[in-house]
């Protein structure tokens, strides 16, 4: 049977760097599923400043934070994940700003996170023909990365930005380490929240890239990083493995017997 708690109060986390023009479609899809709205803005330009203002003044459902300056996706995630536990909130659904999540998805990912309020939700992103091939190919080098750090296939996609946290073990895991502040934010949070004991559920989703769309993805140096994330973690799964081993096959003898 899914595990139970007494309160499951979801909210959606926006971060946003400069995408002005798709912002507001996506707080309304989001505010029409009922969900509020965290919306951390890492240090936008002005008119976009403008936008959000005018959002977050607008709607009582929409929460509004302001990073003094650009500090990166993993920042302002972060940044929005403790913003929400502290509001009150006990899971927070991650989803990007510029258009490229579908919106329709959201209750089948509250309702997976209703049954499973302990389980991280993780989207599993499939594609259609907009996406960059070179894109496409990196993420599969990356999920045989993950799967060995692991020790497990229990994540479809480590990269895919559309996912639930629960809050309490999230934040206390940002509490025992910071996790990255940018593009390799998505992939090292979820092999550790993995690591301490969070179960996972994969949800296929839809995900496109759209035309002439504003990508804040820097070829080198977010490869580099995501590079040395995976050297880091590699080095972490190697003290673990054989705690990672023991759960694994106390999962599966559990699913013999049963």
């Amino acid at each position: 049977m899914p595990a139970t708690v007494e309160r499951f109060a979801p909210c959606a986390l926006i971060p946003i760097y400069n995408h002005k023009d798709t912002i507001a479609r996506t707080v309304q899809a989001l505010r029409e599923h009922g969900l509020p709205v965290v919306i951390v803005d890492d240090g936008s330009d002005e008119p976009t400043r403008v936008v959000l203002d005018a959002l977050a003044a607008s709607n009582d459902g929409v929460t509004l934070f302001h990073l003094a300056q650009n500090q990166g996706k993993g920042r302002a995630i972060t940044a929005g994940l403790l913003a929400a536990r502290d509001a009150g909130y006990t899971h927070a659904l991650q989803i990007d700003a510029d258009g490229q999540h579908d919106t329709a998805d959201v209750p089948r990912f509250i309702a997976e996170a209703r049954n499973h309020p302990q389980a991280m939700i993780c989207g599993r992103a499939v594609y259609d023909d907009s996406v960059p091939k070179a894109r496409l190919y990196g993420r599969y080098l990356t999920h045989v990365c993950v799967w060995i750090e692991t020790l497990s296939l229990a994540i479809d996609d480590s990269m895919c930005g559309y996912r639930l946290y629960p809050l309490d073990a999230t934040c206390a895991e940002i509490a025992r380490a910071p996790f990255p502040a940018r593009m390799d934010f998505d992939t090292e949070a979820a092999v550790r929240l993995l690591w301490r004991g969070v179960p996972v559920r994969n949800l296929p989703t839809h995900v496109i890239y759209p035309e002439n769309g504003l990508s804040h993805f820097h070829m080198l140096h977010d490869n580099l990083r995501i590079t040395a994330m995976h050297t880091r973690l590699l080095l972490g799964m190697l003290p673990r493995a054989p705690g990672l081993l023991w759960r694994r096959f106390r999962k599966e003898e559990t699913a013999c017997v049963a």
